[in-house]
């Protein structure tokens, strides 16, 4: 006879599919995950760890949030509180007992160990909407419309008022429509990549569920390309995606030495 006991972990994973699949449904009045311990990714794009030409050395992750001011602490123990408690996990049930940013890295990597890659998509966008005001959200949709004012503005934002996620940007000029304009965002080495070391982490909790978001949330289209030898990233307001399966980041293999996926077994 099968051994039907569950172990912990697997309790664990099964009430949090299921208080996610509860969420999505009161949320966006549908159901996107089944609550299975099925650990198989949803898409085909296999991301594995192979050795990678340019990297060979892991990065430093030590003291990561040393550097961060008042401001920029709250924002990302916000952040993290969000994520933590859409997943719910507790903040106290950390190894590292870590804080600020390592904190933010630290719950990002345990939600990666413990989900399949479309769940990581669903987790991450039910966080987003929690972090920010719907009504805030509608308001900026109905405001800006997506136009070159306004594909201009939500670059400078991005610039001005996200640094303490991405790291330093700045907004340079690009071409949509054929015609010039300044909405693209030039990360010159993105945080959390560089904090996670980790390829799909940077793919399925930042790059695909923040395309998602942006457009659904704000009605502007952006296509977020991460440059994985020197992890800089591009985010260009205006420009649609490709299909997820499509995506190149989907082919990329993960860094020889990441970290995430040999200590927490991270799902590519």
């Amino acid at each position: 006879m099968m051994n039907t006991k569950l172990s912990l972990t697997q309790t664990k994973i099964l009430g949090f599919t299921i208080r996610l699949n509860d969420t999505l449904r009161t949320r966006y009045g549908r159901s996107s995950i089944s609550a299975t311990l099925s650990s198989k990714p949803a898409y085909s794009g296999e991301l594995k760890v192979v050795k990678e030409p340019t990297r060979t050395e892991p990065l430093n992750r030590q003291n990561a949030s040393n550097e961060d001011n008042f401001l920029s602490k709250i924002a990302i123990n916000y952040l993290s509180k969000t994520l933590q408690d859409t997943a719910g996990i507790s903040s106290s049930s950390s190894s590292k007992s870590t804080t600020g940013y390592d904190s933010l890295v630290d719950t990002a990597t345990r939600v990666a160990g413990n989900l399949d890659i479309k769940q990581q998509h669903e987790l991450v966008l039910v966080a987003l909407d929690r972090a920010f005001p719907a009504v805030i959200l509608s308001l900026i949709k109905m405001l800006l419309p997506p136009s070159k004012l306004s594909r201009e503005m939500f670059a400078l934002f991005t610039t001005v008022f996200f640094a303490w996620l991405v790291g330093p940007s700045e907004v340079r000029e690009t071409e949509v429509n054929g015609r010039k304009e300044k909405s693209m965002v030039f990360i010159e080495k993105c945080r959390f990549l560089e904090q996670t070391n980790c390829v799909g982490m940077c793919t399925h909790l930042c790059k695909i569920p923040s395309q998602i978001f942006i457009k659904n949330s704000l009605g502007m289209p952006i296509y977020m390309m991460p440059d994985f030898d020197d992890l800089s990233c591009k985010m260009m307001f205006g420009q649609e995606p490709p299909e997820i399966k499509d995506d190149p980041v989907m082919k990329q293999p993960c860094f020889q030495f990441c970290k995430s996926n040999r200590s927490y077994g991270v799902k590519h």
